[in-house]
């Protein structure tokens, strides 16, 4: 299939793979490909993103505030079950900061991966159920609209279709409504062919 990605797609896709590592993420999220379209400027997908009001560092800062920015792996929700049976997950993960150092608990990124006995190399970037779903649904979409080529704006179609990731919550949490980015998107696609 990605063979099929234009250059700004494929790098949109690789854009998310950075954020995804940036922000310590161990898997690419809808998140990630939304943030990876807000970082190509020359991409139709930030046109239309940009024109709707979306910003990489504000869009960024919300993936943050819901998911976290460490590599934490246990949610809110989660620090919120163990609280109930009587665990403070901040006192804890405070008390291996202090005995073991900063960010210690936190996933590493890939490039300092270890490999040995009891580690596996990592075989690349994880992408989650969504991301992979938007990037199928990103191909759907070309052929939909009779388009060879998938590009930047034919993965902003699959995220919009997809619908339920994180992406789409922030952006609907931006006041945007992903009907009027759906039409946005392929006008600007009509107007490039």
């Amino acid at each position: 299939m990605f063979e099929r990605f234009t250059q700004d797609a494929r790098e949109i896709v690789l854009g998310a793979v950075e954020e995804a590592r940036r922000l310590r993420h161990p898997r690419v999220g809808t998140e990630h490909l939304l943030l990876g379209m807000l970082t190509k400027p020359h991409s139709g997908a930030y046109a239309v993103l940009h024109a709707a009001g979306l910003e990489h560092d504000r869009v960024r800062a919300e993936v943050t505030k819901i998911v976290g920015g460490s590599g934490r792996i246990l949610t809110d929700d989660d620090a919120e079950a163990l609280k109930a049976i009587g665990i403070d997950l901040d006192a804890v993960l405070a008390n291996v900061e202090k005995s073991l150092g900063p960010d210690s608990w936190t996933t590493p990124p890939p490039e300092h991966e270890k490999k040995g006995i009891f580690r596996r190399p990592q075989r690349g970037t994880r992408f989650g159920p969504r991301a992979r779903k938007t990037l199928e649904l990103s191909l759907r979409e070309a052929i939909r609209l009779d388009q060879r080529r998938i590009g930047s704006e034919h993965i902003l179609l699959g995220l919009i279709r997809e619908g339920e990731g994180l992406a789409a919550q922030v952006i609907v949490g931006a006041g945007v409504s992903l009907a009027d980015l759906r039409k946005s998107t392929e006008t600007r696609l009509r107007s490039a062919v």
